[in-house]
């Protein structure tokens, strides 16, 4: 670190004349700064705490002063500092070094890490100066659009998928290329109709993030799958309930998921196949009841892994909802429970 001269001329002095210390103006600005920026010595001693330090990891300067750096770093990182330290006495300096960092709570947080050794006039290394910044915001904005471009790539794949399985259907019943192009048509306006209510709705233009009952949402969801000889496979009973437009996107990604998960290998791949849809209220839960029969026998319990198992527990958090899966000699029950107020908001 260079020598800080002894003043620094003030902003929008005239007459040259208004000077302030520039080691005061220096420490407001460390002190006011959002990032956390701190010193230490080159043992992990802690000598200097700003404002942003004290906001970022919860301890404050009388707190963490004198204590070594090891304060805010988790046990499984403790490595880190050990490397950090070997690279500033070789007077090294880490730019944006993405880590994590632990709260005087308990609590981990993301960090960006930028450290820089700290010389005297003579050059040696006296010690060394972090610059902390909170990327929590950053990474879980990552990680959600990592989520929504695999769910647009298994969505892409399903749609194929589907649209494959749907001209089978409507090719069993045509009599002719006329009936075959009406009913498939017919077919994938409907999926497009049951897809369209699992899109947020990012321009207040579609049925998404709006209130929608689950009577409706089930029939636009599994109405391509019917057949086309007017043989009715899919059935839903029971008790109709509201969805509210922060549930809606949740419920209906899930509930795609597993007609999709049907048409592809279960009782809706298979033209005597049967799906039975139950809902009831039991207590504060809504139970819905998603009974498989007449699909392609099993010679052992499919493995359950895969962006659909990761979409689908997604879709279960976003309304703290459970899902169980038991496999019988007859097909699949699935038995899915949604909180009611969950539900309606």
């Amino acid at each position: 670190m260079s020598d800080i001269p002894a003043t620094a001329r003030a902003a929008g002095g005239s007459d040259g004349k208004s000077e302030i210390d520039a080691g005061a103006w220096l420490a407001a600005i460390v002190e006011n700064s959002d990032d956390a920026i701190l010193s230490k010595t080159l043992d992990g001693i802690i000598t200097t705490w700003n404002g942003g330090a004290s906001r970022l990891f919860g301890y404050s300067a009388e707190e963490a002063i004198g204590r070594p750096v090891t304060i805010v770093i988790p046990e499984d990182r403790l490595h880190e500092e050990d490397h950090i330290l070997a690279r500033l006495r070789a007077g090294e300096r880490i730019d944006h070094f993405e880590t994590v960092r632990r709260r005087k709570d308990g609590t981990l947080i993301a960090i960006s890490l930028t450290v820089s050794p700290v010389r005297n006039a003579a050059e040696q290394i006296l010690g060394a100066s972090k610059i902390a910044r909170d990327i929590t915001a950053q990474k879980r904005a990552a990680a959600q659009q990592t989520l929504l471009l695999k769910e647009m790539r298994h969505r892409v794949k399903n749609l194929f998928a589907l649209a494959t399985g749907l001209v089978a259907l409507s090719a069993r019943g045509a009599k002719d290329v006329g009936e075959l192009t009406r009913d498939l048509t017919a077919r994938l306006m409907a999926l497009a109709a049951a897809h369209q209510l699992t899109l947020p709705d990012v321009d207040n233009e579609g049925t998404a993030g709006t209130a929608t009952t689950l009577f409706s949402l089930l029939e636009a969801i599994v109405a391509p799958h019917e057949l086309a000889d007017e043989r009715k496979r899919i059935f839903v009973k029971g008790t109709d309930l509201t969805i509210g437009g922060g549930a809606l996107t949740s419920v209906a990604l899930l509930l795609h998921e597993l007609a999709t998960n049907a048409a592809k290998y279960g009782a809706l791949s298979t033209p005597d196949g049967r799906l039975d849809v139950t809902v009831s209220i039991q207590d504060d839960d809504a139970l819905i009841q998603w009974v498989e029969c007449g699909g392609p026998a099993l010679d052992r319990v499919p493995d359950r892994e895969g962006f659909g198992t990761a979409l689908e527990q997604a879709s279960l958090r976003g309304t703290g909802g459970t899902l169980v899966r038991l496999w019988k000699d007859a097909g699949l029950t699935i038995e899915i429970r949604f909180r009611l107020s969950r539900l309606s908001q």
